[in-house]
């Protein structure tokens, strides 16, 4: 047996397909069934169930895929600990971003660090912050920016940006001359919220309970300029952070929200009790101290 054999068996178990998983590796499917059979020997059991039209683990194969991870894990780390001894000269970087942001800055910054370490690649992945926690727990990520507070336990964080968050109207609506608004004024408007995987989903549904109210959601969305169309449209109205009211291209109104004042703090985090690769290190240092030399105007 070697490190291939479960590298395999966990694609065929991901995959549920001796077909879909060869394909996903680049080999063919007899090369595959056949490490897979040459396993099953060395093991003296039988792993997966091939009655059904889709294969399903036995007993024994969930008892050793849980093994088999974890094993696969430890080679990995162990690969990367040695791309560190070669001094940054390899190394790969896997970061999960809110499409909720303005990434401009951020994304300046990583072309940056990409001239001093141009063989240090990076994997970018969009999602809400509750995924990306949810990723970098899996070992998925490496790091991600999420909104603050997060569970300081799991994870260590720096913050980066805080600000208000406003309330984006349409030109025509009755609050769009107002200079602030208090939450309860909201009780009856129609709100376009970023979706339950986004923290700023339950941030602005707490503060409605705060209020007094449950907010009338109308729609949800992932992307924050299909949420700025929605308003312009008069589908709602919606809470958005002040970064990213500014880039909306429509002709639209943001208002500031007092009683409660809301405001968002993002921050990067990366996981605690973990091995983190030399490459991630070095990122999260020259990140900080580059997000640290400006402070972004509210």
């Amino acid at each position: 047996m070697d490190i291939r054999h479960l590298k395999y068996f966990i694609e065929v178990s991901r995959f549920q397909s001796f077909t879909k998983a060869a394909e996903h590796l680049f080999i063919t499917q007899p090369t595959i069934s056949k490490m897979i059979k040459n396993l099953e020997t060395d093991l003296g059991a039988e792993l997966f169930d091939r009655s059904h039209k889709q294969l399903v683990l036995t007993d024994a194969g969930r008892l050793i895929l849980g093994q088999a991870e974890t094993i696969n894990r430890a080679f990995d780390s162990l690969q990367t600990e040695l791309n560190d001894l070669m001094g940054l000269q390899k190394g790969h970087i896997r970061i999960g971003l809110p499409p909720i942001m303005d990434a401009d800055r951020f994304i300046k910054i990583l072309g940056e660090f990409h001239q001093l370490y141009p063989n240090i690649t990076f994997q970018l992945q969009e999602n809400g912050t509750k995924k990306i926690e949810e990723d970098i727990r899996g070992d998925l990520l490496d790091v991600g920016i999420t909104v603050l507070p997060t569970n300081a336990e799991e994870f260590h964080s720096f913050s980066f940006m805080r600000e208000d968050l406003k309330v984006v109207v349409p030109p025509a609506h009755p609050l769009a001359s107002r200079k602030q608004v208090r939450m309860e004024e909201l009780e009856r408007e129609q709100l376009i919220l970023f979706n339950k995987d986004f923290a700023l989903n339950d941030r602005i549904t707490d503060a409605c309970r705060e209020a007094g109210f449950l907010p009338k959601v109308v729609s949800e969305s992932t992307q924050w300029d299909f949420i700025g169309k929605m308003i312009a449209s008069r589908l709602g109205i919606s809470i958005l952070p002040h970064s990213v009211s500014r880039l909306l291209q429509e002709d639209l109104c943001t208002i500031k929200v007092v009683k409660p004042m809301l405001e968002w703090d993002l921050a990067i985090i990366w996981r605690k009790h973990s091995y983190v690769s030399f490459a991630t290190k070095e990122w999260l240092r020259f990140t900080q101290e580059r997000l640290m030399m400006e402070t972004p105007s509210t």
